[in-house]
């Protein structure tokens, strides 16, 4: 995490930066501060610290060789921590821009420097306290939302819940915070949001960038898998890249406790960490990320095309991929929006465990995405049932969940079976599950129900603009027929490209594109081939 490097190493870096003299007291960067520079101390020292509550806490004095920066060093985020010199001495400084190039041309320092940036950020996350207080309800489903964000997100939170911390009352009453309210953000300064949206958050905490007037030569739709494997090379070949995301990296993969079956990693990798590495990886190529930004409407006529914003913002770009992927499709059950994030869940992450904790909970649907969440979950519940419409799991999930389930004592999977009503009052409290099979109807006691039942596809904006099949799945390349050109007014002599839309230059990859293998490696192949065929397109206009 605080590496000292060698003498050839800092000479490489001050290669690239500006040396100068400091003396005790000099503010190197503030909390809250904006493209801040990056800093080798040569002589001297540099005291880092993080703020509080009420005050600061120290977290690490650097020396002769040392440096300063974690992983915002990257993007245009504000910084967590301020450093000031405790002795005087020499600095080397360098600013963003100069410090993507170096950790782009330079493997050797790349690794160290990119290293120590991870393992600082998570170091953040693990500290007990923080100037960010959320206040909320585990009874609460924007709570979730809220905590999910900051979580998947990488910022560093502490969490006090009004239903069981005595000391919640006191801190509401000194911000003038009523219960009705909550969730309550009580940032930096004092300054408080309540129950905000998750733009609104975006926004305060400094995730998103300015959206400006330029136009870019490719803006990407959704930074899950294929949107990211897409924003790794077209920002590592040169390109222009913004990648637009309505909540956080990592799309439905993030939602993954664990996934296995992904080349390179044997032993697994969550799905979150996967998608914090591969953000990095992008804006460490220089790419663009806008947190909070959801698109509305895409101008098809316009050159360069337009992308509409919910909140507003226009975008334009010469080429565009469009990444938004999918979300869980919701049951028809009566009361399902009065219990969610109270009951019933979308995902199963480590958030949505400690909920559950010691409790028997019940997983709605038959796919991969279902039995990795068993598995996850049968390690802090006291017990998991997979509830399966159909007549068993092998024609939807891989055959390794298939066998941990198997070898579980704690898994149990009811097949032939539906959830036909709920009841609860603040929380789900039981289920009414009808067996088809016998039509006789079972009551569990369960209060925590995962629904992951297949998926529909993130493309309403999208209507009007692009062809879609008839389940709202983007249609691309081979699978786009003559009528389909026609209706979509094709204007060239060549036919699409593989995983371009009827609209020239706009591509879709990942699992909003209609015949896609609904599989994190093909999505990442595909984010990162159809890079090639932007550099095409690029070169007609």
């Amino acid at each position: 995490m605080f590496p000292v490097l060698s003498p050839a190493q800092i000479a490489r870096v001050a290669a690239v930066g500006t040396r100068r003299k400091v003396r005790v007291g000099d503010v190197a960067f503030r909390v809250g501060d904006r493209n801040t520079s990056f800093f080798v101390i040569v002589e001297g020292q540099v005291e880092v610290v993080r703020p509080l509550a009420e005050g600061e806490a120290p977290v690490v004095v650097h020396g002769p060789g040392q440096f300063t920066g974690e992983i915002n060093m990257l993007s245009e985020r504000r910084s967590l921590v301020s450093a000031r010199v405790i002795k005087d001495g020499e600095l080397i400084e360098v600013d963003r821009e100069r410090l993507r190039t170096l950790v782009q041309r330079d493997p050797e320092l790349s690794e160290v420097l990119l290293r120590a940036f991870i393992l600082r950020r998570v170091g953040l996350i693990a500290q007990d306290s923080s100037s960010l207080v959320l206040i909320g309800s585990r009874h609460s489903a924007s709570t979730l939302e809220i905590r999910e964000f900051l979580t998947r997100n990488a910022q560093p939170f502490s969490y006090q819940d009004v239903e069981t911390d005595p000391a919640v009352q006191a801190m509401l009453d000194r911000f003038q915070v009523s219960i009705s309210e909550v969730p309550v953000l009580i940032c930096a300064g004092g300054h408080v949001l309540r129950n905000p949206s998750i733009e609104a958050l975006a926004a305060e905490l400094g995730l998103s960038l300015e959206i400006d007037e330029k136009v870019h030569d490719l803006v990407i739709v959704g930074a899950g898998p294929a949107g990211l494997a897409a924003a790794v090379y077209g920002a590592s070949e040169g390109l222009d890249v913004l990648v637009l995301e309505a909540t956080a990296p990592g799309g439905q993969a993030a939602t993954s406790s664990r996934i296995e079956n992904y080349l390179g990693f044997p032993t697994g990798i969550s799905g979150e960490a996967l998608a914090g590495r591969a953000m990095t990886q992008a804006e460490k190529f220089g790419a663009s990320l806008a947190i909070g930004r959801r698109a509305a409407r895409l101008d098809c006529d316009s050159k360069p095309y337009k992308i509409f914003l919910e909140n507003g913002e226009t975008v334009r770009t010469r080429a565009m991929i469009i990444a938004s992927g999918v979300r869980y499709r919701k049951p028809e059950l009566r009361d399902l929006s009065r219990f969610e994030g109270a009951g019933i869940f979308y995902s199963a992450t480590h958030l949505e465990a400690q909920l559950c904790d010691g409790e028997e909970v019940a997983i709605v649907g038959g796919g991969n995405s279902a039995g990795q969440a068993a598995v996850f979950l049968s390690t802090v519940a006291t017990g998991v049932r997979v509830l399966v419409r159909g007549p068993g799991l092998a024609e939807s999930m891989s055959r390794y969940l298939i066998q941990r389930i198997g070898d579980s004592a704690k898994i149990k999977v009811q097949t032939r079976t539906q959830i036909e009503t709920m009841e609860g009052k603040d929380w789900l409290e039981r289920l009414h599950c009808r067996h088809l099979d016998s039509n006789t109807v079972e009551t569990l006691p369960i209060r925590h129900v995962f629904m992951m039942t297949g998926a529909d596809p993130h493309t309403k904006w999208l209507q009007g603009c692009v062809q879609l099949d008839d389940k709202g799945f983007i249609k691309t390349g081979l699978d786009l027929r003559p009528e389909d050109l026609a209706e979509g007014h094709w204007p060239l002599v060549r036919p699409p490209y593989l995983m371009e839309t009827t609209i020239p230059g706009v591509f879709a990859v990942g699992d909003a594109r209609s015949g896609s293998t609904k599989r994190v490696a093909s999505a990442v192949g595909e984010g990162s081939m159809c890079v090639q065929l932007v550099h095409r397109v690029l070169a007609e206009i």
